[in-house]
């Protein structure tokens, strides 16, 4: 093969090259930073996110929010995200699991509190404790609650099991998609009661904390975030979550670092 040959070869190869996208060819994914999170964290995470892109310059992150079980199904089916946070530690070990979150980035982030909540306007009171009247302050109607593979949703049977409850409600529930459809049921006035987070319920001015579940009913709540790709800005991101600003823009929010 002559020189000619050679040099028309390799001008070829290196157009190729030169042309495949960064992610072929093993660079760092550019532009915005895509985070998957869970219904639960929006208003915080919104702003959170505002936060860090006007004091770092970065472009801001695009987010989507629904229930965490629904996100890593989608990760799994290779949905484009680079960060994902979890409401709870189950549906981030199914990636880890499946190798889809990178090594040594995972962190537990925040806490907060599962709470009964009920219409701003309603009258209802009840001492959150074993064997609590639940069921007769439902009268006629049902107990909102996130569906059974939602963090919130998994949470909220474990505790009304715990507290001997759960026999006397399982079957007049009304199951939200995510945390944030159950706050709506409520504060609609669709269900007399429902079963959020605290954060949830101090951002809707529709419904009133009836009273908060004991922490030791139910698993510890904590939202876990790991990076997905090997996007700068992904781990970045992550680190100021789980540092004081972080802390300090979620704390407003009631959420708690975890450190």
């Amino acid at each position: 093969m002559n020189r000619g040959v050679l040099s028309l070869l390799l001008a070829l190869f290196l157009a190729v090259g030169l042309g495949l996208p960064a992610a072929a060819q093993g660079a760092p994914p550019r532009g915005p930073v895509t985070i998957f999170a869970a219904a639960s964290l929006k208003n915080a995470l919104d702003q959170a996110a505002a936060q860090y892109a006007k004091e770092t310059g970065t472009a801001p992150a695009r987010i989507s929010y629904a229930a965490s079980s629904a996100l890593a199904r989608q990760i799994e089916q290779g949905a484009p995200a680079d960060l994902y946070i979890s409401a709870d530690a189950d549906w981030m070990d199914y990636l880890a699991k499946k190798a889809l979150i990178r090594p040594g980035t995972r962190v537990d982030l925040f806490t907060n509190h599962l709470a009964l909540i009920a219409p701003r306007d309603s009258s209802v009171k009840l001492a959150i404790e074993r064997g609590f009247p639940l069921a007769q302050a439902l009268g006629a109607g049902r107990l909102a609650m996130a569906g059974p593979e939602v963090p919130a949703g998994k949470y909220g049977e474990a505790s009304l099991t715990a507290l001997g409850v759960w026999d006397q409600v399982k079957d007049r529930t009304a199951r939200g998609e995510n945390v944030r459809a159950t706050l709506q049921f409520v504060a609609r006035g669709e269900a007399p009661l429902g079963i959020v987070y605290d954060t949830d319920a101090l951002s809707e001015p529709s419904v009133r904390i009836v009273g908060l579940f004991p922490d030791s009913s139910h698993p510890r709540i904590v939202y876990p975030g790991a990076a997905l790709t090997a996007h700068p800005q992904a781990t970045a991101f992550l680190d100021w979550l789980h540092g004081p600003k972080g802390a300090a823009a979620f704390r407003p929010f009631g959420f708690a670092a975890l450190k």
